[in-house]
């Protein structure tokens, strides 16, 4: 039942601040609901879940409009195109995979006209693997600088996904640069960056020893997805 896999990754998720001797509630779940229908989602909402991380816009507005009368927030993770920004400006109140400048520009653009603003976090590629997706480290103070004459974007953090690796060490790593780069990155831009968005299913134990303040969870409250 998806009510007690939730309660069963609140549980891990405080137990793991309490041995990284950080506070049970310093480190949100975001429970990620994509390839998910509704049904499922009826039942993450039953279970009192009101903000869910989606991949793909289109899904996300298709879930926004089933579920209109509910209060969700929307935060998108996956990679966005400019061309979906106007979606994005009405549906989503985040975004978590902020990677290039012309994708700002577009949003910030969609968002004015919609009156909104939006949360964004800076998605930084911390991999060396190919699939990996986001900015290089040494690109983001400049690019927070950007948003920040933005009145419409407002960023909130970084946000990274780690190798994909058995080793501790590796994956640690990623995030361990993750939380430096934010470190300088509030040196440099006078912005306060309060959110690290790093740690999954398989490896979040490891994110909230290494300072993630948000885990995005997926099977782990949802169960196994029958597709990517």
């Amino acid at each position: 039942m998806l009510a007690q896999r939730y309660k069963e990754v609140k549980n891990r998720v405080e137990q793991v601040c309490i041995n990284a001797k950080r506070a049970p509630d310093s480190v949100r779940i975001l429970p990620v609901s994509k390839t998910f229908g509704p049904d499922v989602l009826q039942e993450a909402l039953d279970a009192g879940l009101r903000r869910f991380g989606e991949n793909k816009v289109q899904e996300m507005k298709q879930k926004a409009e089933v579920f209109a009368e509910y209060p969700i927030d929307w935060v998108i993770i996956g990679y966005l195109q400019t061309n979906k920004a106007k979606e994005v400006a009405r549906y989503a109140s985040e975004v978590q995979s902020m990677d290039r400048l012309d994708l700002a520009l577009a949003l910030d653009k969609r968002l004015q006209l919609e009156n909104r603003t939006l949360d964004v976090l800076v998605q930084v590629k911390t991999s060396p693997e190919q699939t990996k997706t986001g900015m290089s480290a040494e690109a983001v103070p400049a690019f927070l600088q950007e948003l920040k004459a933005m009145q419409t974007l407002r960023p909130m953090g970084l946000m990274t996904v780690a190798e994909n690796s058995d080793s501790e060490a590796t994956v640690r790593a990623c995030f361990a640069a993750l939380r430096h780069l934010r470190q300088q990155c509030q040196d440099q831009t006078g912005l306060a960056l309060p959110t690290l968005s790093m740690g999954m299913s398989g490896d979040f134990e490891w994110a909230i020893q290494e300072g993630s303040t948000e885990v995005r969870i997926g099977s782990a409250i949802f169960g196994q997805r029958d597709y990517a």
